[in-house]
């Protein structure tokens, strides 16, 4: 996997992947950005959601269960010194579909979490973990 990152000036890089895509990030105000993008650090969580909810939906449609929806919200703690790594990520499924088992569900998190998704596995590695669930029926 190759990326490559570009200055576009001030505090704003654009990170342009080998799949042929790009994203703009960029600073804060009060560190010269003019908010045009995520923050780095943002990208990394919108990286480790993605991931995470990849496997969870496609760990569920296997198990034939019938989703319509579903979101991972995150929160995270950062250490108060540099290099402010994460200490804890929370990852929240929000999953909505017809008859939804639950414990098909938490099983597909706890695989995600523990043996598919790597940004998951590799943030455990400095930060606490944790995960869980909701099921809303579709109408």
């Amino acid at each position: 996997m190759n990326i490559k990152i570009r200055w576009t000036g001030a505090a704003s890089f654009a990170a342009d992947s080998e799949s042929g895509h790009t994203v703009q990030m960029d600073g804060p105000p009060e560190a010269g950005g003019s908010n045009q993008g995520p923050r780095p650090m943002e990208m990394i969580l919108m990286g480790l959601g993605g991931c995470a909810a990849f496997d969870v939906v496609s760990i569920l449609h296997k198990g034939r269960q019938e989703i319509v929806d579903c979101v991972a919200t995150i929160e995270a703690e950062r250490a108060p010194d540099i290099p402010k790594v994460f200490t804890r990520i929370h990852v929240h499924f929000t999953v909505t579909g017809h008859n939804l088992v639950a414990d098909k569900v938490s099983r597909a998190i706890s695989l995600s979490a523990e043996k598919y998704c790597s940004a998951s596995i590799m943030l455990a590695k400095t930060a606490e973990m944790s995960h869980d669930f909701e099921i809303i029926e579709a109408s």
